[in-house]
């Protein structure tokens, strides 16, 4: 039997990435925790942003949103969500997170599988203004 080695992660010792837009923060992955199956992190997205569109040729995401109010554009298709929703978005699907509320929009994301490589994940499809 190997020796695991557990680690609780702290977001708020995570540097935000906001490259795509928003506020993301991968908490759980194969950088922090050496995770081997997906990554899970949080997202803060502010009201009137959003997080570029974009698609995983490896994998799914899961979406849960923790408060605020969304709408997710899947392959250009609008679905709504709120609190205490979730949404699977399949591989290869484009999609782009817009909060469309009046209070900050907190959401737990997580892929799985892992691409190849880190560089391979993800395939932005629109680009942001760097802030």
């Amino acid at each position: 039997m190997s020796v695991q080695t557990f680690r609780v992660v702290d977001a708020g010792a995570i540097t935000p990435n906001t490259r795509r837009g928003g506020e993301l923060r991968t908490l759980l992955a194969p950088s922090t925790v050496a995770a081997t199956s997906g990554f899970m992190g949080t997202a803060l997205i502010r009201p009137g942003d959003w997080i570029a569109e974009h698609y995983h040729p490896y994998s799914e995401e899961f979406l849960y949103v923790v408060s605020g109010e969304a709408v997710a554009e899947l392959d250009g298709v609008p679905h709504r969500i709120g609190p205490d929703q979730a949404l699977m978005i399949p591989i290869d699907v484009r999609h782009r997170v817009c909060n469309t509320g009046r209070e900050d929009l907190r959401i737990v994301f997580h892929l799985s599988p892992l691409a190849p490589r880190p560089d391979l994940g993800h395939v932005d499809t629109e680009q942001r203004e760097q802030r």
